[in-house]
């Protein structure tokens, strides 16, 4: 693969080799000139587990749902283009489905808090009917959504003449006789007797309910809310399909799906003092396959695999999963960079996946003694590591992500950059790629040309941080920390990633 510079090397001979990217599609696509709204802003996005539907929340409290278009129902239509004499590209593609609006801003009255809108997680749940249920979370309240098709009902074969409704025409139907006419004119009798009319009314029929569309509904079934003091960073659901959890600064909460009244707190980690406290929790995530275990991520780059059989309250580990500092290593940012942001478990339930500040650290549960391998996101950042703290980037929170066979791993960084490793063994493969339509296009510029700023509305030309004083990467590429890839994911069971870079939506395969 060819990319002018890039990061990516070849493999060795007989390891996998890298692969090459390709832009799919994007969805909210800026344009020149436009300002990009706060709310727009994506905070959250999530492949299903079959991957044929994909969700993205934003800060204004919205689900957007999009459905894969390349299966199922286009199969003829793609056997139509085999047909034809020109080639024809295969791979995902999506279409916006439908979208709705989760989560309002509202007010904490006891605390004098304002509670955002904004979607922090989003996890699928097992759908049945035909039905799409899912998840969503803001800082403080969990929704449970169900998404399915409803049919329009629509009355009709009424007894309403509507050419003559329109005008001054009766509205009984012209077809009824005279004398049915008269005897409803007088009240439902003749001016005889109270014998129905000869024949009674033919014309007069009842109404028919019929089903002409199908419109996509949203459904709230349930809130499981007022369980957390600080604001929720995580929600998993289990393997068994009836509960799922739910993480703050200082607690986890076991929730059944089914019950929204209650909840189970298995994990305090809140001291007795305030001041006493020295770590907090920051991500949280069940077990793929084992119901039982799940596992938690800490401030201090710690990573606990509990197991919920030894006890209601999980107060002690099963393992603990910590890389040990270097000697002499140690500085004023340590602990700031070494807090986890996300982890993830592979699809096998064998290895982790977690993301602090600078890297991204592979694990294997049966392995605590250190990661089995460690991947340099932007280690090129740590000479800035004052000015990150200065405005504030040192604490974002970048998320990762695994492919579904394990060999690769993905994450985000500045300048709207994305991540890509091989994890297999004898792999070197550390590609570089730009949420554009031209993933590869920042990898031949240097660092003497001036960057575009893609956070900027105007689109204008400006330096890098500082112009002399800018972050380069090891292409010598200016960064732009305004701009930064938080959100992806990866296609359950194939090479496609999904990448939020502020309100728009790209797509890539492999």
């Amino acid at each position: 693969m060819n990319n002018g510079g890039a990061e990516a090397a070849v493999a060795p001979v007989g390891g996998p080799q890298p692969l090459e990217w390709k832009f799919s599609q994007v969805f909210g696509e800026r344009t020149a000139g436009e300002e990009i709204q706060e709310v727009d802003i994506i905070s959250a996005i999530e492949f299903n587990r079959t991957g044929d539907h994909l969700a993205t929340g934003d800060r204004g409290g919205r689900v957007v749902l999009f459905e894969r278009t390349d299966t199922q129902d286009h199969v003829g239509h793609q056997r139509d283009l085999e047909k034809m004499d020109y080639p024809i590209n295969r791979h995902p593609m999506f279409r916006y489905k439908t979208e709705f609006q989760s989560h309002e801003p509202e007010f904490d009255y006891l605390k004098s808090l304002e509670i955002e809108e904004k979607i922090n997680k989003i996890r699928w749940c097992q759908s049945a009917n035909g039905a799409l249920s899912l998840l969503s979370a803001n800082d403080k309240t969990i929704k449970f959504w169900k998404v399915q098709e409803k049919k329009v009902k629509k009355v009709c074969s009424m007894n309403v003449d509507s050419t003559k409704a329109m005008g001054n025409g009766p509205i009984v139907g012209s077809g009824i006789s005279t004398s049915s006419r008269q005897y409803i004119a007088n009240g439902g009798c003749t001016s005889n007797d109270f014998s129905f009319p000869t024949g009674g009314f033919p014309s007069l029929h009842l109404p028919v309910v019929t089903s002409h569309e199908t419109n996509l509904m949203a459904r709230c079934r349930r809130i499981y809310g007022h369980a957390h003091d600080y604001h929720i960073n995580s929600i998993s659901n289990n393997s068994d399909g009836e509960t799922f959890i739910s993480a703050d600064d200082l607690r986890i909460n076991l929730w059944n799906l089914e019950i929204s009244s209650q909840s189970f707190n298995i994990v305090d980690v809140k001291p007795a003092n305030m001041e006493d406290l020295t770590e907090v929790i920051t991500s949280a995530e069940f077990h793929p396959t084992h119901c039982n275990m799940l596992a938690y991520s800490s401030s201090k780059g710690s990573i606990r695999l509990i197991d919920m059989r030894q006890s209601a309250l999980c107060d002690r580990h099963t393992k603990l999963f910590v890389e040990q500092e270097a000697p002499g290593s140690r500085s004023f940012f340590t602990d700031i960079i070494a807090s986890i942001s996300d982890i993830k478990f592979a699809k096998d339930g064998r290895h982790m996946l977690s993301r602090d500040y600078l890297t991204l650290k592979l694990w294997d549960i049966n392995m605590d003694s250190g990661p089995v391998k460690t991947f340099q996101v932007h280690e090129y950042l740590r000479p800035k590591l004052c000015d990150l703290y200065e405005n504030d980037s040192i604490f974002d929170k970048f998320e990762c992500c695994l492919s579904g066979d394990g060999l690769r791993v993905a994450t985000g960084s500045y300048s709207n950059l994305f991540r890509v490793f091989g994890c297999s063994e004898g792999s070197k493969e550390a590609t570089t790629l730009e949420a554009s339509k031209t993933p590869m296009r920042r990898h031949g510029l240097t660092s003497s040309r001036p960057l575009r700023s893609l956070g900027s509305p105007s689109g204008a030309v400006r330096r890098g941080k500082g112009a002399d004083n800018a972050a380069l990467d090891a292409n010598g590429n200016s960064f732009d920390f305004a701009t930064k890839l938080l959100h992806l994911a990866w296609h359950p069971t194939e090479n496609s990633l999904a990448c939020a870079a502020s309100n728009s939506l790209y797509m890539y395969y492999a």
